[in-house]
């Protein structure tokens, strides 16, 4: 028959007190960490390309795969959320340098499946529909069986749409799901005010026929009009020649960019071809020969990062308003 002393029934008795103690104040602040996600608007619901989520809180672990979605991150102070990163089109702004730095890159272009779980995370955010190509094993549903959330940009999804309204609503969204709606809304604000500003130097100025050249040699593969590139050539002052083409990239054939004759060419810059090396293929080819934009070597630049939905657009419509338009843009 065992002894029980009076040094273990005090402890007996002492225990479930010490134990109440201790998880007195994590129960507390759980319940707080409710009530606080409450009054920053959760739990929130979202419908995204027809996935819809509703957060009880803010994702604390996050992939993102493409440049512009990584940027609406860092723009929106959120670098602290990301466990990992992927896919750079061209180098990130110099004001995102040192957030990007402390983010890990599990890959130059995309991961993995495997190597998005390695990261445990709670969200995964794509910039374009092949982020989330089910043939690689990355589809939106494949991580839903993980329990992971996800968002995909709005530009691979909507349609009929105008694209900078659609750029305001992503930047809003993201700030809602994240819990700093306030700092979306600052966002969208000033962008809002970038854009009235363009507009005012452009006003009354003819608009200048442009071609996009993002790639191709047997076909053009260039800007359609369905978006944010479009749109962005519109608000800078030009015309998209093939603002028909219902997407927002698309092949055009060779022979259709003689015949409709741009006035300008923008190129956009990013991976192993060189500005230099597009300008040289467009300016070699005899059949382009009596394009206006070729006759005249009138081309523009952009960072493909910077003409796609991301938030970069705003400062990239001054930019090529100023290629197109210098002396109107010329403080």
């Amino acid at each position: 028959m065992s002894r029980r002393t009076p040094a273990l029934i005090a402890a007996a008795v002492l225990l479930p007190l010490a134990l109440t103690a201790c998880s007195s104040p994590d129960g507390d602040a759980a319940t707080g960490d409710k009530a606080a996600a409450k009054s920053d608007g959760f739990p929130y619901t979202v419908k995204n390309c027809g996935v819809t989520t509703t957060y009880q809180a803010p994702p604390k672990r996050v992939v993102t795969m493409n440049q512009h979605v990584t940027e609406i991150m860092l723009e929106l102070g959120l670098a602290k959320s990301l466990v990992g990163t992927a896919y750079l089109d061209d180098q990130v702004l110099p004001k995102y340098a040192k957030d990007y730095a402390s983010v890990p890159v599990i890959a130059k272009e995309y991961p993995s499946y495997e190597q998005v779980l390695a990261t445990n995370p709670d969200f995964v955010y794509g910039g374009y529909s092949s982020a989330f190509t089910a043939g690689d094993g990355r589809s939106r549903e494949a991580f839903k069986k993980s329990g992971i959330e996800t968002r995909l940009n709005a530009e691979s999804c909507t349609e009929g749409d105008q694209p900078m309204d659609t750029l305001y609503e992503e930047v809003r969204e993201v700030g809602r799901t994240f819990g700093v709606a306030d700092r979306a809304e600052a966002w969208i604000k000033q962008a809002k005010a970038d854009n009235a500003a363009t507009a005012k130097k452009l006003a009354g100025l003819k608009p200048v026929s442009v071609f996009v050249y993002d790639s191709g040699d047997k076909t053009a593969f260039t800007a359609g009009g369905e978006g944010i590139g479009n749109e962005l050539i519109e608000r800078a002052g030009g015309t998209n020649v093939f603002a028909d083409l219902d997407k927002p990239f698309g092949d055009a054939s060779w022979e259709n960019v003689v015949a409709r004759g741009p006035e300008a060419i923008v190129i956009y810059d990013y991976g192993a071809t060189t500005v230099e090396q597009k300008k040289k293929r467009l300016l070699t080819d005899p059949a382009l020969a009596d394009v206006p934009a070729i006759k005249n070597k009138r081309f523009a630049v952009m960072p493909l990062s910077d003409a796609v939905l991301g938030v970069r657009v705003p400062a990239a419509v001054e930019k090529l308003a100023a290629q197109l338009h210098p002396a109107a843009t010329t403080p």
